[in-house]
């Protein structure tokens, strides 16, 4: 299994039952691929769609049909469309249960960089901002670590943040964090993965906790 199906395998695994999810793109939308069996959950795409599931195939795709990130999606039945300001009025309103984004860096304090590297041309934040802030619980997807092995989970981001201070929980390919007081929280590793190599592969404060699991994948 590759890093990035490990992340959006674990990512479906917080869908709980009825609730509003907003996925941004790339790794986080992958996750609409694996839905666990028995959970409802309504996906919405900020561009203006609720209710999602799994990546349609070349051949039952729909031209009109994409997330936020233009690739195509599959609406489920009793799904609605809307325009964009519907949309928003859904993220900044509060109805949004949780959001799944991915970064470019994540600290301990719960500060989250995703949109800019200073001097590479970034076509603009997008509804990250929002979705940070208006979402009830906020989570945070990434590879670990960056092509030179550099981590992306770090004591404090250097990168031109996108909100202070609002991620609950991290998700990469080698462990699950949740944002505590005084750093992160290790609760799960990725199959094959020991404890001491999250250690040694993350910058930021790790809180090992007393019942490390195994990612259910």
């Amino acid at each position: 299994m590759n890093p990035k199906e490990i992340i959006s395998r674990r990512i479906a695994q917080e869908f709980t039952d009825n609730s509003v999810v907003n996925l941004g793109f790339g790794i986080p939308n992958a996750a609409a691929n694996y839905i666990p069996e028995g959970i409802n959950v309504f996906l919405q795409a900020e561009n203006g769609a609720l209710s999602f599931g799994a990546t349609p195939t070349a051949e039952t795709s729909d031209p009109d049909l994409g997330n936020s990130g233009g690739a195509p999606i599959t609406l489920l039945p009793g799904a609605s469309t809307f325009d964009m300001l519907t949309s928003f009025a859904i993220i900044r309103g509060g109805h949004v249960d949780m959001t799944v984004l991915g970064a470019l860096e994540v600290a301990e304090n719960g500060d989250i960089a995703n949109w800019l590297i200073p001097g590479v041309l970034a076509p603009g934040m997008g509804g990250a901002m929002d979705l940070l802030v208006g979402a009830k619980k906020v989570v945070v997807s990434l590879q670990h670590t960056d092509k030179k092995g550099n981590s992306k989970v770090l004591k404090r981001c250097s990168l031109p943040l996108s909100a202070a201070g609002v991620v609950n929980m991290i998700i990469t390919n080698l462990a699950v964090f949740e944002v505590v007081e005084g750093g992160l929280l290790l609760i799960e590793t990725a199959p094959g993965v020991s404890v001491e190599e999250v250690l040694e592969k993350t910058e930021a404060t790790v809180i090992v906790s007393e019942n490390v699991k195994e990612m259910v994948l």
